[in-house]
């Protein structure tokens, strides 16, 4: 059966990868044969090799209420209650995600968000409301627009995890601490496309706070610290070697005793960037440099993230505030290119305790 009426089916198919991002779901529903085109995975491969796909961010974002002070003036302030949201750059727009039916009070706090081919996953975090720890995994289609659930996370309690995506199939969740507050070592790898749990080889050192980026064409868990030496980060970071199905080691990964959960891989993979004493930082052949000074409004960063060459970084100046948000394009001719604050609706200012970008 013709994709569309009295046009070749790569012609069709030429039109169905031009459609825009938020139309997949209502084409989907058009007929079984657009469903299944749109549907497989070759659909994606299609988009980006004519270069069609862009980049889209995900945000696990506070819902933001308004008090009115006896005096008539209202303040704006971050509840406990998170949703996710999404900011597409192309558009300059921001919406909300449906709610997942199973968790009518919100996103679980501490939870992590990452991208993996057209799809989000949401892994662990803890009840918003009885702070009980959960292991549970949810995932959004792009193309149907809906939640389903996914496999739980085994094993012990899980908490303050490092966890990232190949963004085509795979996702490592990696240290954080269990029940008793003991830092982990333990890492478990997530096939998204099969809903499968696979135990990998343990890290050479406990890690919890840890961050966990994929670069250079592998997983890398970055900093953390051990359950002797809570808060004190170290500058370590380990990464997983597929073939060897290994843990390779490096000391001073880091250029400083620090949080790295800012830590992120540029689009390209290339080059690693980071937040540290007031600027942005990128790691480029086991060498740091400077990139570029931090706006004073995000001195405290909370995430900064990257699509399509550029930075993204959301944060506030001190604790409480709304946060706001920035964009930093590439840097080139060894200059430094100023930051771009976005225009941002106070309901999507909301405290980000989780970012992802991903290209669809």
């Amino acid at each position: 059966m013709d994709l569309l009426p009295d046009l070749p089916n790569d012609i069709a198919l030429e039109c169905l990868i031009r459609l825009p991002l938020d139309q997949f779901s209502i084409a989907s529903s058009v007929c079984s044969n657009w469903k299944r085109e749109i549907k497989h995975p070759a659909f994606l491969q299609r988009r980006k090799d004519s270069g069609l796909t862009r980049p889209v961010f995900a945000l696990v974002q506070a819902v933001v209420t308004a008090i009115t002070q006896p005096s008539g003036t209202i303040n704006l302030s971050s509840t406990q209650f998170y949703r996710l949201a999404l900011y597409d750059p192309e558009k300059g727009s921001w919406y909300d995600l449906p709610p997942i039916p199973e968790l009518v009070d919100g996103l679980p706090m501490f939870c992590r968000v990452v991208g993996v081919g057209s799809e989000l996953v949401v892994i662990g975090g803890c009840d918003p409301v009885t702070w009980r720890v959960m292991d549970c995994v949810f995932i959004y289609s792009f193309i149907s627009g809906t939640w389903r659930r996914g496999a739980d996370m085994p094993g012990d309690q899980r908490l303050f995890f490092g966890c990232s995506s190949d963004s085509e199939r795979l996702v490592v969740v990696a240290g954080g601490h269990n029940d008793e507050k003991n830092a982990l070592r333990s890492v478990l790898l997530y096939d998204a496309a099969g809903d499968d749990w696979i135990t990998l080889p343990e890290m050479a050192v406990e890690r919890d706070e840890c961050k966990c980026v994929f670069y250079h064409g592998k997983f890398h868990v970055i900093g953390g610290y051990p359950t002797h030496a809570q808060g004190q980060f170290q500058r370590s970071a380990e990464a997983y070697d597929t073939a060897t199905r290994q843990w390779g080691l490096e000391e001073d990964f880091l250029c400083a005793d620090t949080c790295p959960q800012t830590c992120i891989a540029g689009g390209d993979g290339r080059l690693l960037y980071m937040c540290l004493d007031g600027g942005v930082v990128a790691r480029c052949d086991a060498t740091w440099r400077h990139v570029a000074r931090l706006p004073a409004e995000i001195s405290n960063v909370a995430y900064l993230t990257a699509g399509q060459g550029k930075l993204l970084a959301v944060g506030n100046s001190r604790f409480g505030e709304l946060h706001s948000r920035y964009e930093l394009d590439p840097i080139s001719d060894g200059k430094e290119k100023s930051w771009r604050k976005l225009d941002t609706p106070d309901e999507y200012r909301g405290h980000v305790q989780s970012v992802c970008c991903i290209e669809i």
